[in-house]
């Protein structure tokens, strides 16, 4: 039976526009069945709804595979220059609805499920998260994969297959409680393992002068296996590769040892070289100088460069006679970009094969090398840049700490001379760094191996040059660039946000989500009543939604006519989680005063992961969670506002609540966030954002007009003026009742009465240790709160301001993004070139 076109979820029209043919139709139930009966050995009797998952994702997959290999052979034939995109980080969420937008089968597949008595939406509830990262950091990774396949680029994605992702977060009588993410545990549908492309790595030993030249000896090895991941581009047929390395142990077992016990011991020996690629390690935005971090690095890092040069000595280009041993050329067919430090060891790496192995001369290694390699910075934070003790590599990686002092040699002789008899100079931009233990510098190290380096935001790269790395912008100023981060508009608004994709498509047809900035054509319905009728309708369906599932998994019921505030990021000092709590608990104050006041009611909602070992991170957790379970069960609130943290919040959870949001918190301190991406997510999906003028909320307010953007707070400058000044948390808590207020409430036990001094030590930090100055922000935050609860009241003000934001996202796309990258550093161009699907390919 056909399902009626009312019943069909408008999602699984958008990426098809129209009803699914029947032939299609017809062949995916066949394969299902197949894949039910021969890939899973079951039948209908006996399957749960993972295998239903399963058959369903391994259907999908089988019109992925025909244009994989077509994709790659289309690379082989044009030999183009290639692009290596290096990240230990892919925070990749679910496959299966993304992979059938992006080849536009949503609408088959939908329908053939229902036809077999089937949920495709239960189905996809069961996919597990591929939470190969942190943050913000990860998922940049992940939306650029897309529109590098999106564009056509010959782009490939390097990093590790932890066996244990980001941690699962459970929150137990209000605390963060972390438990391991075993995403694998049953099989991962996208993957194929390439065990033939298996690759030595080695660690530890010694290094021999030889009569022709280093040689690293008397190494520890362990391997390297690659195991594939399809990245399919929208609508145009490519699909590229995500290669992510897992560690085997390189032992061979001789039975001979059977009875005399150590075969037992070499069993479990085993363990130790695959650890490796054991676990991510839950924290972006802190060194940590972990033995173990040092081996994923360059585990990573060494295992790509053999497969890079594999593929450029294989290729049509690599075969020829007069070039195989000749590298002047490798930097016009490979780009290599670092994403932050943590692959920088790629640098020394490239130049010991070179010099090595390859034997290049030093001059000419290095010349292919910067030519090569390019470094995406994404922090300014000092405690995030990456110094490793010089014993550490020493020992683990010898010949390459000689490589490092050598270019650091060579460094220094070239400050010397464009800036003679300046040692202070020479000592700051030294890599390695001589202050207590003897650390090398990553990020100088990046520096100075690329040809390009690039902040991710126009006033991060402007800090960069100005502040972090001015000694090195005075001293090549060429180098430096920006590339503002941007999101995909297939994830994160096609797919999360079927609704409002719909009615865009009606207004201004089908091809925004590869070119977004046609979004901007919808500012002239701005003030239309019809047009913000329909994206009311919209928000509304989509708060109803979240409100079921806040209601299932928290057991809070919410108003949905309540003004969703959400702020949903990693829980971390400088993005002032804490600044919104003291807005929850100044309205809280203000209700309890007067509750028969005029309040805009709201549902304020706070979501993300505390690093384990940060104390203060799982504090704010804590606290947030203590105000909400006063503010939530006191009668004389009620529906006036809730407060929900948000357990858990990972990519999946994202493309719930993004639609759903009223109200974008970004309120991080002026200076500190390199960018955000949730804050395009947000604007995107037609949210409101209250701000500081940081990170990429700076690009957000000139492309929407500030009228459009709530902005508070001090600005780079006032905050730098602050720090000279002297900053004097008491001056604010003295002058201000209603800081004094909340603070003693925190700190006399108001929201802690079993324990009294429970948050004690998080007011101190507020009044003595504040490094982010929420005190100094606090008054012009709670202004801006009480603007955006006035213009709440007048929706239709309010929705004239979201559809701007919607029309102004344009810029954010991450195809723009990957364009400037591709132009500017990889030296590549965009082909947007459509390759003909298996089906049109004639024998």
């Amino acid at each position: 039976m056909s399902k009626p076109q009312s019943d069909i979820d408008k999602r699984k029209q958008i990426s098809v526009r129209g009803i699914a043919q029947v032939e299609d139709v017809t062949e995916v139930k066949k394969t299902f069945n197949r894949h039910l009966h021969y890939t899973l050995v079951k039948d209908r009797n006996v399957a749960t709804p993972r295998d239903y998952y399963f058959a369903l994702a391994h259907t999908v997959k089988d019109h992925l595979v025909g244009r994989w290999i077509r994709t790659q052979q289309h690379y082989y034939e044009k030999d183009p220059k290639r692009v290596y995109y290096l990240s230990l980080e892919y925070y990749m969420g679910r496959s299966l609805q993304n992979t059938m937008i992006n080849l536009g089968i949503q609408g088959a597949c939908d329908e053939a499920m229902y036809q077999v008595g089937l949920d495709i939406e239960e189905l996809e509830e069961l996919e597990e998260d591929a939470g190969l990262g942190n943050g913000g950091l990860g998922r940049l990774a992940a939306c650029f994969l897309d529109s590098m396949a999106t564009l056509g680029l010959a782009a490939y994605g390097y990093g590790i297959r932890y066996e244990y992702g980001i941690f699962a977060q459970k929150i137990k009588n209000g605390e963060q409680v972390e438990e391991p993410d075993d995403w694998l545990r049953f099989g991962n549908p996208w993957e194929k393992a390439r065990p033939e492309f298996m690759l030595p790595i080695n660690f530890y030993g010694r290094v021999m002068d030889t009569p022709e030249g280093k040689k690293w000896v008397d190494t520890q090895i362990v391997y390297a296996m690659p195991y594939d991941n399809p990245i399919p581009g929208y609508g145009n047929n490519h699909v590229n590769t995500l290669r992510l390395w897992s560690a085997k142990s390189p032992i061979d077992f001789n039975l001979k040892f059977f009875n005399d016990g150590d075969y037992i011991q070499a069993v479990l020996d085993r363990n130790l070289a695959e650890n490796i690629s054991r676990v991510l390690y839950p924290n972006d935005n802190f060194f940590e100088g972990k033995e173990l971090r040092l081996k994923q690095e360059y585990f990573m890092c060494a295992a790509t460069l053999q497969d890079i040069i594999r593929r450029y000595k294989s290729s049509k280009f690599g075969t020829r006679e007069a070039v195989r041993q000749d590298f002047k050329h490798f930097p016009d067919k490979v780009a290599i970009q670092l994403n932050d430090t943590h692959p920088s060891l790629a640098i020394p790496e490239l130049m010991r094969i070179l010099v090595d192995v390859e034997k290049l001369p030093w001059d000419e290694a290095w010349d292919v090398t910067v030519r090569t390699c390019a470094y995406t910075n994404h922090t300014v934070l000092p405690e995030a840049l990456e110094r490793w003790p010089v014993s550490m590599l020493e020992s683990i990686l010898p010949r390459h700490l000689q490589i490092i002092y050598h270019i650091n040699f060579l460094h220094m002789e070239n400050v010397k001379k464009k800036f003679p008899g300046d040692l202070d100079r020479m000592r700051r931009m030294s890599l390695v760094e001589e202050d207590g233990e003897k650390r090398i510098n990553m990020a100088h190290l990046s520096i100075v191996g690329s040809h390009a380096v690039n902040g991710v935001a126009a006033i991060h790269s402007e800090i960069i040059k100005q502040e972090i790395f001015k000694d090195f912008y005075e001293m090549e100023p060429q180098k430096f660039q920006n590339k503002t981060n941007g999101i995909t508009p297939r994830r994160w608004l096609l797919l999360c946000n079927p609704g409002l994709a719909d009615i865009i498509c009606e207004k201004i047809g089908e091809e925004w989500p590869v070119h977004l900035d046609q979004l901007v054509a919808l500012k002239k319905w701005a003030k239309d009543p019809q047009f913000q009728r329909a994206v009311a309708k919209v928000k509304q369906e989509n708060k109803l939604k979240l409100a079921q599932i806040l209601e299932k998994d928290y057991g809070v019921k919410v108003n949905p006519a309540s003004m969703f505030d959400i702020q949903v990021k990693r829980i971390h000092e400088y993005k002032r989680q804490l600044l919104n709590c003291l807005h929850i608990i100044t309205l809280y104050n203000r209700i309890k005063k007067d509750p028969t006041a005029n309040f805009t009611p709201r549902t304020i909602m706070i979501g993300g992961k505390a690093a384990p070992g940060y104390y203060m991170a799982k504090q704010i957790i804590k606290l947030i969670c203590a105000v909400g379970n006063v503010v939530n069960n006191d009668p004389i609130v009620g529906e006036k506002l809730k407060v929900i943290f948000l357990e858990n919040y990972r990519v999946t959870l994202a493309e719930k609540i993004m639609p759903a949001a009223d109200l974008s918190e970004q309120i991080s301190t002026a200076g500190t966030e390199a960018s955000g991406t949730g804050n395009m997510k947000f604007m995107l999906n037609g949210a409101l954002t209250i701000g500081t003028l940081d990170g990429a909320n700076v690009e957000m307010a000139e492309e929407m007009g500030r009228d459009n953007i709530f902005i508070f707070g001090m600005t780079v400058e006032e905050v730098e003026a602050l720090k000279q000044k002297g900053y004097n948390a008491y001056d604010y808590y003295n002058s201000n009742p209603d800081i004094r207020q909340c603070i003693d409430q925190i700190q006399g036990g108001f929201f802690s009465p079993g324990n009294p001094n429970e948050f004690k030590n998080i007011a101190d930090v507020l009044l003595k240790y504040d490094r982010f100055f929420l005190l100094a922000d606090y008054e012009a935050y709670i202004k801006a709160q009480d603007l955006v609860s006035k213009t709440y009241q007048n929706q239709s003000k309010w929705l004239e301001m979201a559809i701007h934001n919607i029309a102004s996202s344009g810029k954010f796309s991450s195809d723009r993004t990957i364009a400037e990258y591709a132009r500017e550093i990889w030296g590549v161009e965009p082909t947007w070139e459509k390759l003909a699907a298996p089906h049109e390919i004639s024998n």
